[in-house]
């Protein structure tokens, strides 16, 4: 078979990727447990190639190798923080270029993945924005990243072989709900695959209200976050063109529609630029915006950006303005500790860094 035309078993969930197998040795009359074989090294051992199934007969390797692909993605760069986070600039078969960022924390280890190679909706802030779009992520390549960095969390950084990674967060690059059939079939995968709780699998969005919407409806407890980033139309319209498509007052309305279907807290994700979106007065405007909503604000400190010389991170002092006024309004919120600042950890700065 041509590479178009193999199977790819990242995009499949658990029951999918089992029929597909089950079918297959069926077909060449191979005993069933061949295919609880494949699973194990797939969805179990993170295998990137059927050469490492090496309790299968070559013949059948080979035969997997013509049915299905495992979808190979190569690290073109790997970054190491002093402060443990790892990032990695992935290469697809096609020479575009992804990133995924693995962070440890005391009791946890979140990856960060990327859901499109470029993003077309020009957030000012974003090293993204930079490349414009280039294409969508098919599910199995957003899955490849995490497959790829499961083996890593095992064998490099000394994680637990059962649970390596804890938490999945989808803010890499691009908007993940402008690419809905890839990352709805990678959250398949994930969930139904590598059996990750989809409660420690969270989808980020700038405000794509249909995309909101259809995981409102789908069954899984999926985390929802929200990149806000400014409370006021005019602002935020001069910081996230998207606010032009879906204004402020909608995506509330569609944020309570959410909340209706899931009764899950919604995280909102707000960058804080000094003398742009600090001020206090924003603070408690977004208050008054989230109230009646199970929410939580994550305050993040601007990471510089060479396409914006001109805005630097909050002091710390406006950051606590900034914070106490959400918290006087009974708006939960924390400061988000930057990490892995020293490799251009946020996201598309290594590529940036890697292109400049």
């Amino acid at each position: 078979m041509t590479e178009s035309t193999r199977a790819e078993l990242l995009a499949e969930s658990g029951d999918g990727g089992r029929t597909r197998l089950a079918e297959f040795f069926a077909a060449r009359g191979e005993p069933a447990y061949r295919a609880s074989q494949v699973e194990e090294w797939v969805w179990t051992q993170g295998a990137r190639s059927f050469d490492e199934m090496t309790n299968l007969p070559a013949s059948l390797r080979e035969a997997l190798d013509e049915a299905f692909s495992l979808t190979p993605i190569e690290p073109d760069y790997v970054a190491r923080s002093r402060d443990g986070t790892v990032k990695h600039l992935w290469r697809l078969e096609d020479g575009e270029r992804v990133e995924s960022v693995l962070i440890p924390t005391r009791d946890r280890l979140t990856l960060c993945l990327s859901s499109q190679a470029g993003c077309a909706l020009a957030c000012r802030f974003c090293a993204t924005g930079y490349f414009g779009f280039r294409r969508q992520l098919r599910a199995a390549e957003i899955v490849a990243q995490y497959r790829d960095s499961l083996r890593l969390a095992r064998e490099d950084m000394g994680r637990p072989a059962s649970n390596p990674i804890s938490n999945v967060v989808y803010m890499g690059m691009g908007e993940p709900l402008a690419n809905l059939d890839g990352v709805i079939g990678s959250l398949a995968s994930l969930h139904g695959g590598f059996g990750l709780g989809a409660r420690r699998i969270t989808v980020s969005t700038v405000g794509l209200i249909p995309g909101i919407l259809e995981l409102a409806r789908r069954p899984e407890p999926f985390e929802l976050a929200v990149s806000l980033h400014a409370p006021a139309h005019d602002l935020r319209l001069e910081l996230m063109p998207i606010e032009k498509r879906y204004p402020l007052p909608d995506l509330f309305e569609a944020l309570r529609t959410y909340q209706s279907y899931k009764n899950r807290r919604i995280s909102f994700e707000y960058t804080l630029i000094r003398g742009v979106n600090d001020d206090p007065g924003l603070a408690e405007l977004l208050a008054e915006l989230a109230r009646g909503l199970i929410c939580f604000v994550n305050l993040i400190p601007f990471n510089p950006i060479p396409s914006r010389p001109e805005w630097g991170p909050s002091s710390a002092e406006a950051i606590t303005r900034f914070s106490e006024a959400l918290a006087a309004r009974g708006v939960g919120n924390a400061v988000r500790r930057p990490r892995g600042r020293d490799i251009a950890a946020a996201c598309g700065q290594l590529r940036l860094s890697r292109e400049s």
